[in-house]
């Protein structure tokens, strides 16, 4: 992981914002991408990366997340990915079996949109 990601995930748990547990999950997914090929930066994954982390913590405080208004026009757009929703909803399952919670089908949409844009950035070889 690059040096700036780590340091906005570090961020993220100093500042209290996330537990380890929630940044520690975080990273494993961002390596896991990165593993696959994914070119996983600052500029690439840091909107993917605050995304989810605040999503992760909202919902292991126990705080609401509501519906988005544009639900159905990110859903519409992520009909074109299905891959990325796909990758979306797993990493939703095994956040909640290794968190609990799950995440909400707005948030699924929206990780899945972030999935998609890192998806059609340029992609390294995976290593052997």
């Amino acid at each position: 992981m690059d040096e700036q990601l780590a340091l906005r995930l570090r961020l993220f748990r100093e500042g209290g914002q996330a537990t380890p547990e929630v940044t520690d999950f975080v990273a494993a997914e961002l390596a896991a991408l990165e593993a696959e090929g994914h070119t996983v930066t600052e500029a690439t994954a840091g909107m993917l990366t605050s995304h989810l982390t605040m999503a992760l913590g909202r919902l292991l405080r126990g705080e609401p997340i509501e519906e988005f208004s544009t639900d159905d026009q990110v859903a519409a757009e992520l009909a074109g990915h299905p891959e990325a929703l796909a990758r979306a909803r797993t990493i939703s399952a095994r956040a909640e079996r290794e968190l609990g919670p799950a995440l909400p089908e707005s948030e699924i949409n929206f990780l899945g949109l972030h999935l998609a844009v890192l998806a059609r950035r340029p992609s390294v070889p995976p290593a052997p």
